[in-house]
């Protein structure tokens, strides 16, 4: 049985993780570099798509440290498992214009920080 203090950190990992799964799945249309959208082979572009990558994957293991000792292992395999086999079904319906561009990196990639933002606050509420 999942204790009633494991919830809302559970469900805030599942947000994390499913944020960081589109993330990645939008980014990975990008390479290799030739297929990279004209938007996304500048420096600037670069810096997008590389620096939403890195500050995805260091949201997340923030989000793993942070219910570590809160949420049950078994819990978390379940629920992250759940999100990334839900994440290419949501990003279907969004605009192929969207999942090509910066949007979509940086969307998600903001997601990802206000999520484990969320998370790092309701842990130190006692959530």
């Amino acid at each position: 049985m999942l204790p009633g203090s494991a919830v809302i950190p559970l469900l805030s990992f599942m947000l994390l993780l499913l944020s960081a799964s589109l993330c990645g799945l939008a980014a990975s249309g990008h390479f290799p570099a030739e297929h990279r959208a004209p938007a996304l082979r500048t420096d600037a572009g670069r810096v997008i798509l590389f620096g939403s990558l890195a500050l995805c994957v260091l949201c997340l293991l923030g989000g793993v440290a942070l219910i570590w000792r809160t949420v049950p292992w078994y819990a978390a395999v379940i629920g992250g498992g759940a999100m990334l086999l839900a994440a290419p079904l949501l990003l279907q319906p969004f605009p192929d214009s969207f999942v090509n561009g910066r949007g979509a990196l940086l969307a998600f990639s903001g997601l990802s920080l206000l999520t484990s933002a969320a998370l790092f606050c309701a842990r130190g509420a006692g959530l």
